[in-house]
């Protein structure tokens, strides 16, 4: 039995929902932290405590008795941050920077960040490698820069593990329906035609599966340090579009677009570690549509984080 005790923030998110379970079935004591904007579809657990609290509110977290932290809270995605700067900023960088300060204080030893794929920029390099510079466009991209920066200052005084994630695909609980892949199923699903704007835009894709396997591989290697690209399959919009038309026999509708954002990512650096991918894309699309049709998957405005947002949150 592990008797690690593990923070997760962002632990009602798209990932965290995943996550948590796969921590708590490794033994793990949780305690899951997350503003709950989206609601909470994590189950109860004996090891498990759920507290509704705000990252920001850095005083009311806490850590000492805490052996990880896995951060995983933030703004997420580039619309999203950009609705609010000054709350992107407070949630995704300013607060990134007082949990890591009071981590080290209260003698956390290890800390996991989630950071982006996108903070590259939009690159002309054909294998985009950690070693490239950063150059983020968005509010999001600057933020989870900045917070990489701070997390590294701390490098000698504990584990520091950064994940440069691709966009994630595939099914959890807490569904999202606005990245690439699992928007452009469920438009075939729902209408059986797929709008894509440009689509000879690049993506690093990972599936939900292998990002928080990869988070548990983390935990167990803390001899694994420093910053890793985590996506293994970089494909076009119009690429994967397809992929869901064959599937689903559905017409694609390529319309113009003004988003010139084209991420690549090369992980060669991670694969070196041990850590193997177990899943692709066509599995995420695979399993969209079994649930979809099974009626376990409906479309619901809360999957869509802008449109929550706007709505729901910010309103």
């Amino acid at each position: 039995m592990n008797n690690k005790h593990i923070l997760v923030t962002g632990a009602c998110g798209y990932k965290g929902s995943i996550l948590v379970p796969k921590l708590l079935n490794k033994g793990y004591r949780v305690t899951a932290i997350d503003l709950q904007w989206f609601g909470n579809e994590l189950s109860a657990h004996e090891n498990l405590v759920v507290e509704q609290k705000d990252v920001r509110d850095v005083h009311n977290i806490y850590l000492e008795d805490v052996d990880v932290i896995i951060h995983l809270a933030s703004v997420a995605n580039d619309p999203c941050g950009d609705l609010d700067p000054k709350l992107t900023w407070e949630i995704s960088a300013l607060a990134t920077m007082q949990l890591a300060d009071k981590a080290k204080r209260c003698g956390v030893e290890h800390f996991i960040y989630a950071s982006s794929g996108s903070v590259y920029g939009i690159k002309d390099e054909e294998q985009v490698t950690e070693e490239l510079s950063l150059e983020p466009i968005s509010e999001y991209n600057k933020t989870k820069m900045v917070s990489e920066r701070v997390l590294l200052s701390y490098a000698k005084e504990m584990v520091v593990q950064i994940v440069r994630p691709a966009t994630v695909c595939g099914l959890s609980p807490r569904m999202r329906l606005d990245v690439s892949v699992n928007m452009l199923t469920m438009q075939a699903l729902m209408n059986k035609k797929i709008t894509v704007f440009g689509g000879n835009q690049t993506r690093p894709n990972i599936h939900i599966q292998d990002i928080t396997d990869l988070y548990l591989f983390l935990v167990d290697n803390p001899q694994v340090t420093g910053v890793y690209n985590a996506g293994f399959e970089n494909i076009s919009i119009l690429d994967i579009a397809q992929q869901v038309a064959k599937k689903l026999d559905s017409e694609i509708v390529v319309t113009p677009s003004n988003d010139p954002r084209s991420y690549r990512i090369n992980s060669q650096k991670l694969l070196d570690t041990g850590f193997k991918p177990k899943f692709t894309v066509a599995d995420a699309i695979d399993q969209i549509v079994e649930q979809y049709q099974a009626g376990k998957l409906h479309n619901n405005d809360r999957w869509y984080n802008l449109k929550w947002m706007q709505e729901q949150v910010l309103k």
